[in-house]
């Protein structure tokens, strides 16, 4: 290799002290590098983490209010899942069994509910006190009708979040006719859309633990390596670090060329591109990080002539994101290092076949991408990826990805970019 920094990669392990000195460079594992005696010793580095408060959600709540009304909208009703998360703090299983919050314009939040479920989501609740329980027997739109009725909403625009299930929506509505359904997307997208400081500091640490895990899935990279055994030991060391494992996607050679990945057997060897794709969450809050090395020999001239073209492209898209500027600037800027060295054009291959970048939060893709078309205007708070990915099908692909968020003063990152080529973290 050009530079031998894989050799010096190394972790410590929080609460331990321990240093784990990583080799991508090996052919072969040896057993003091064993990566179950490296995932063994690790140890959660999640200690110092603050939860998002009731205090901060309860301002979450007043903001939705604000918009509902500016909106001409009686409530927002929210089904199990991010969204209600987000404004109560309750992770609540979906099944066929209704169970929804609801957020009036005025007042405080109430909850529909199974009848037998009702001590376990009294157990749960922090915001809010009236829960209506239905029984087996009953129907829970009829419910929500009721207990709507109940705070004095008897009519006009309700609104829902967008990931609710149509049978929920279809439920209420065929009972009511004097209610019109619309999307709860202006009151939802504004209020996730803009990231509190706790909110980018539980980002930060799901970022932190994902690049410590990553660093020891490079570590234990070895000939005939399959890419299930590349995501089982990182997903392992993500959770051992303390956060919750939400991915971990490795392609070798031609395989890297497909962005997500290809359904044909891969085992690693010698030279072979290694685009690696992870991420993991802490308290909810996602990173994602995409990084892309050559194993176990120098990188060829085409090679490095790519990872330096998609530095060049991140780093383009990473200047051009400035507090209001759309985000289709930074796909342009991103795009324009691309075609001008020959690639695409637009999203056509060999090039760059997809958005530059997209939001990131309590999902791993929410709002804000970085995508022609979108007028959207950058704004502080504002979390999102920069990932040019460069897909030569046939050949190999190469992405770099990290996450950055706005301030003031300009774009942030949550996981600085790859210095070079045989380094993948700084």
């Amino acid at each position: 290799m050009k530079r031998r920094a894989f050799i010096n990669l190394s972790v410590v392990t929080a609460g331990t002290g321990a240093v784990i000195g990583l080799n991508a460079c090996s052919t072969k594992a040896s057993d003091s590098k064993d990566p179950a005696n490296i995932l063994a010793a690790l140890q959660p580095m999640t200690k110092d983490i603050q939860p998002i408060t009731s205090e901060e959600r309860g301002a979450r709540i007043k903001k939705a209010q604000q918009l509902l009304t500016e909106n001409n909208m009686k409530a927002l009703i929210l089904d199990a899942g991010t969204a209600m998360v987000y404004y109560t703090g309750i992770r609540w299983g979906r099944s066929e069994r209704t169970m929804v919050a609801v957020i009036p314009a005025a007042g405080e939040v109430f909850y529909i509910c199974p009848g037998f479920e009702e001590n376990r989501l009294r157990e749960l609740i922090k915001i809010g006190k009236q829960v209506y329980a239905w029984q087996e027997d009953e129907s829970p739109y009829q419910l929500i009708v009721q207990s709507l009725q109940a705070v004095g909403i008897t009519g006009g625009a309700l609104a829902v979040e967008e990931s609710i299930r149509f049978f929920i929506m279809d439920g209420v509505r065929k009972l009511a006719p004097q209610f019109s359904f619309v999307s709860g997307d202006p009151v939802t997208i504004p209020c996730r859309l803009i990231k509190s400081p706790a909110e980018i500091a539980l980002m930060q640490k799901a970022t932190d633990i994902t690049i410590a895990a990553m660093k020891i899935g490079i570590s234990s990279l070895h000939e005939g390596m399959s890419p299930k055994e590349f995501s089982d030991i990182v997903t392992t060391a993500q959770n051992r670090f303390g956060g919750s494992s939400d991915f971990a996607m490795v392609n070798f050679a031609e395989a890297s060329a497909f962005p997500h990945g290809s359904t044909q057997p891969q085992q690693l060897k010698k030279g072979d591109i290694v685009l690696m794709d992870c991420g993991c969450r802490v308290e909810g809050y996602s990173s994602d990080i995409s990084r892309t090395i050559v194993f176990g020999a120098a990188p060829t001239a085409r090679q490095q002539e790519i990872w330096n073209l998609e530095k060049a492209a991140q780093t383009a898209g990473y200047k051009a994101a400035q507090i209001g500027t759309a985000c289709e600037n930074v796909d342009a800027a991103a795009r324009k290092v691309i075609t001008d060295a020959g690639f695409g054009p637009g999203y056509q291959l060999p090039g760059l076949p997809h958005r530059t970048g997209h939001g990131i939060g309590m999902d791993g893709h929410e709002w804000g991408n970085m995508v022609k078309g979108n007028k959207l205007r950058l704004q502080a708070g504002m979390c999102f990826s920069i990932e040019p990915n460069i897909s030569i099908v046939g050949e190999f692909g190469v992405r770099h990805e990290d996450c950055v968020y706005m301030t003031e003063s300009g774009p942030k990152w949550f996981s600085q970019p790859a210095p070079a080529i045989d380094q993948p973290f700084v």
